[in-house]
């Protein structure tokens, strides 16, 4: 072994006059970081193990503990920041290639923070939404481009299968495997008692979450995993996963010491064999073949059901989407490049794809140039971490968002970044027994309709501060949205004006 370069990115500071040497520090963290020494009788740290989870601070009974970035520091350059020359330290250290977990950390521009709300005054009044009603409910799917009518005339109001959201806000994708049991209960649970949906992930459906099944999406992946004709039929909705925000073109791996008897079961693979997805699916090469797909799961749920295709925000996306309406697919989902993952290599995450501003922009202005916005309906996701996110993606052109990294922010997560490892405190992003049973689905599932409760009251604030009564007048009207610090380019892909004009 040669000399290890790399300090401790955190520090423990323990407030000894504080610390009663209770061990809880101990007995919660999975990292091992802390532990009790016999011979001077008071608990120490081992630094180089802590992810910064904060699990030993929330816990601590005597608030005796903080954890702070180190101040250790390389000699300053502009080029070779701290952060580059360690990750150089950690391949050549192991010669592998640097897993991440959630969205990039880098400091992209957020299009969303540079996009302010208009707002109305005199000539067209604000709404009160305490005394007034206001609509929040949305559709997705193919809607109809005229009215047409029976042979006395009456307006035929039968369409192709719809989501009903009571909210414009579903759960995204999250995998049974790459998330624990007790994370998919509380999603599953907040998506029926809220009236929205939420997403298996390419994990299968496990059998105990069927009951949930008028507010799922299924998903259809590379890898097939758990896809049969029962699963298919149980959810309210088909996602054919093409492509992830945190990792386009690439596949997947959830590694086998993950692949317990429940998760083999769901997913119907070999105990402790690796789950890789690929990174195509190798059925599908085209638009065509893509169309085969989007009709076979139609055919298995006898077109009772809408079918979504997820691709990832790319520079293309624009085409890429035309094509998919055009496909028979119901609902294009767009994931940003700043979508959360369980794990990707970190150069792919940091590095490739679009914001998803841009990428929604761009697809709502082409599909409606082309005439075919109505035979699809438009959700995207990647860091949607407000209300005001989502008022603004409305606006933009979506018909709804995802999230995912905020849902688990509100069971628990503290973004530690480090779910590849199974190890997450919080109960989380684990298969542990032990860890798996800190997040009590009842209590998860409450502070998720907490959250979701909060900003659809901020989303009706927001519209009545437009002056606008419902979601469906809000869609795509860029008039509610000025761009600040934002150059010409910028202003013309998203379609608005600056502030001040």
């Amino acid at each position: 072994m040669g000399i290890n370069y790399l300090y401790p990115p955190f520090e423990i500071i323990r407030n000894q006059d504080r610390c009663i040497a209770c061990r809880v520090c101990e007995r919660q963290c999975a990292n091992l970081v802390h532990h009790y020494d016999e011979d001077k009788k008071r608990m120490t740290a081992d630094e180089s193990l802590c992810v910064n989870c904060h699990r030993c601070v929330s816990l601590c009974p005597t608030r005796a503990l903080k954890i702070v970035k180190t101040d250790h520091t390389f000699k300053e350059n502009a080029n070779w920041k701290t952060e580059v020359i360690e990750d150089i330290y950690r391949q050549a250290q192991s010669g592998g290639v640097l897993l991440a977990s959630m969205g990039t950390p880098k400091e992209y521009p957020v299009y969303w923070d540079k996009m302010l709300i208009n707002a109305s005054q005199v000539t067209n009044p604000s709404i009160d939404p305490l005394r007034e009603p206001m609509e929040t409910r949305t559709y997705l799917g193919k809607k109809s481009a005229k009215i047409t009518r029976d042979g006395e005339g009456r307006i035929i109001t039968s369409t192709t299968g719809q989501l009903k959201l009571d909210i414009p806000i579903m759960f995204s994708a999250m995998s049974y495997g790459s998330i624990s049991y007790n994370a998919h209960k509380s999603l599953a649970m907040a998506a029926s008692e809220l009236g929205t949906f939420y997403n298996t992930g390419e994990g299968g459906l496990h059998k105990d979450f069927y009951q949930y099944g008028k507010n799922t999406i299924v998903q259809v992946a590379s890898g097939r995993f758990g896809v049969h004709p029962e699963y298919l039929n149980a959810g309210a909705a088909i996602e054919i996963k093409m492509g992830q925000g945190a990792k386009p073109g690439i596949g997947g791996h959830l590694p086998g010491s993950k692949i317990g008897e429940d998760i083999s079961a769901t997913r119907m693979i070999p105990l402790h064999a690796d789950a890789i997805s690929p990174a195509p699916h190798h059925d599908i090469y085209s638009i065509e073949d893509l169309r085969q797909l989007v009709y076979a799961l139609k055919e298995a749920t006898r077109y009772t059901k809408p079918v979504i295709v997820k691709v990832a925000a790319v520079h293309n996306i624009s085409a890429i989407a035309s094509g998919i309406a055009r496909s028979g697919a119901d609902i294009i989902a767009i994931d940003g490049f700043r979508g959360g993952t369980g794990a990707a290599p970190a150069r792919i995450r940091d590095n490739v794809g679009i914001p998803i501003e841009l990428a929604l922009a761009s697809v709502d202005q082409r599909l409606r140039q082309e005439g075919i916005r109505g035979n699809v309906s438009l959700v995207v996701g990647g860091s949607i971490r407000s209300s005001s996110d989502v008022i603004k993606a409305i606006a933009l052109g979506a018909d709804a968002v995802y999230i995912a990294t905020s849902a688990l922010v509100a069971l628990g997560c503290h973004l530690c970044r480090t779910c590849h490892s199974g190890k997450c405190n919080w109960g989380i992003a684990t298969q542990n027994p032990e860890l798996v049973k800190r997040l009590n689905p009842e209590v998860g599932s409450q502070h998720l309709v907490n959250l979701l409760t909060a900003w659809n009251h901020e989303i009706k604030e927001m519209m009545g501060g437009m002056g606008i009564n419902s979601i469906e007048a809000l869609k795509g009207n860029r008039l509610m949205l000025r761009g600040i610090a934002l150059h010409e380019t910028e202003l013309k892909i998203l379609g608005i004006a600056h502030a001040g004009q």
